[in-house]
């Protein structure tokens, strides 16, 4: 059954994973952090730049800002790793405080201008989280820094 006590914990994995690929993307030169991927969003920049926009606009769909699908990132106002880190985690804390004082009622209302229930909407930021550190693994792997299983079990075992 569906609970929002399930879907903090998922998001609690999302967020805690997303920090721990900051720890790996830390150790790349700038180069190699703005360096163009020819695949979806292109550098790691750019993949981290989208995850904060997308996790920041989703929240304000969920929160009926009419200018939801306005908000973005532009990665190149975003030279650093500090400074995209810094987004980060900023969507990162609005949407786990957002997520802290729902109940399992409130996951249930589909907000106006949205296509899905607030439910849906938080485990679609996990699902394309999950999507997205994948794919920034793999080139901080061709980069030759750390990087690590991103399973759900590893996160509930602590590893």
């Amino acid at each position: 059954m569906l609970t929002a006590d399930v879907v903090r914990a998922m998001l609690d994995y999302n967020y805690a994973f997303q920090r721990r690929l900051w720890d790996s993307i830390m150790t790349l030169t700038d180069d190699q952090f703005t360096t163009d991927i020819p695949y979806s969003h292109g550098s790691i920049r750019n993949h981290m730049v989208h995850l904060a926009s997308v996790d920041g606009g989703w929240l304000r769909g969920l929160q009926e800002d009419p200018n939801a699908r306005a908000y973005r990132f532009d990665p190149a106002q975003y030279a650093t790793r500090e400074r995209v880190r810094a987004i980060c985690e900023q969507s990162a804390s609005e949407v786990t405080a957002y997520a802290a004082p729902l109940n399992d009622a409130a996951l249930m209302v589909q907000p106006k201008g949205l296509p899905l229930t607030v439910w849906q909407t938080l485990l679609h930021l996990v699902n394309h989280g999950t999507d997205h550190r994948a794919q920034v693994l793999r080139a901080l792997h061709d980069f030759g820094a750390p990087t690590f299983d991103q399973d759900y079990v590893y996160h509930v075992m602590g590893r």
